[in-house]
């Protein structure tokens, strides 16, 4: 029998394509997280006159984006768990 890396890597191989999408995710969740995070923790310390804040919305879209981004991801997720388990459901039986 293969050793156990052999298998999962013959069953999980990605392509080309999967690759460069999953590259695209991590770089865009690697400048989304550092342009929030120099958002949020670094421009509070900045004077406001500096050129550093004309590249930045104001502080209250840290709090309301974010947030409207949860109630869009937990909707989601609520309209998947729905779609599943109305097709998993059994007929009723007619005795």
């Amino acid at each position: 029998m293969p050793p156990l890396h052999q298998v999962l890597n013959f069953c999980f191989q990605a392509t080309g394509v999967d690759q460069a999408v999953g590259m695209s995710l991590v770089v865009f969740s690697l400048v989304l997280f550092t342009y929030y995070s120099v958002w949020v923790i670094v421009l509070p310390f900045v004077d406001s006159g500096h050129v550093l804040h004309q590249y930045f919305l104001p502080r209250e879209y840290s709090v309301i984006l974010p947030g409207i981004a949860a109630v869009i991801l937990l909707l989601c997720i609520g309209a998947f768990t729905a779609v599943i388990m109305w097709k998993s459901r059994k007929p009723k039986k007619v005795d």
